[in-house]
């Protein structure tokens, strides 16, 4: 299976990197892991809701750049569908299973995705009705997928 995340945004505190690299490393046994990251757009503080569909909409370009059309697209979103671990595991593997071996993940800036890269979005997954750090949420997304791959192949992993 290749699994590939794409986010806005570089990760520049050392500790998310170690994070990230760990679970890349981990992740290796399973499938292939590609990360990429698009540049971010500069944003005001009071930016008007004008601007704010302008970045949302350069960054989902960027986004879009590097979604093919055999990717099934899995978009984070704080109202997409929420999922236990199990159930997450359960969904990817039937993916694999249904013939899609190309799974992007999609996690958006600080203002969230485009409607452009959200209408291109194959489903939608929400990890908490809480708002996280797009940088927290590349760790939680690869931790999860860590988890599901352990889970998919009856090997232990903690409750």
């Amino acid at each position: 299976m290749n699994v590939k995340i794409l986010c806005v945004g570089k990760i520049k505190e050392k500790f998310f990197r170690d994070a990230i690299s760990e679970y890349s490393k981990r992740l290796s046994k399973y499938c292939n892991l590609e990360i990429i990251e698009v540049s971010d757009e500069k944003t005001s503080e009071n930016a008007s809701d004008t601007e704010i569909s302008l970045v949302k909409s350069k960054e989902g370009e960027r986004i879009l750049k590097h979604i093919k059309e055999k990717d099934f697209v899995i978009a984070l979103a704080i109202l997409g569908k929420q999922l236990d671990s199990v159930a997450f595991s359960k969904y990817i593997e039937n993916l694999g299973i249904s013939g899609h071996s190309s799974i992007a993940f999609v996690i958006g800036g600080s203002l969230g995705l485009s409607d452009e890269v959200m209408k291109r979005s194959d489903y939608q997954i929400s990890f908490s009705e809480m708002t996280f750090p797009h940088q927290l949420m590349r760790v939680v997304l690869l931790e999860q997928i860590y988890r599901g791959m352990r889970i998919m192949n009856n090997e232990p992993y903690h409750k």
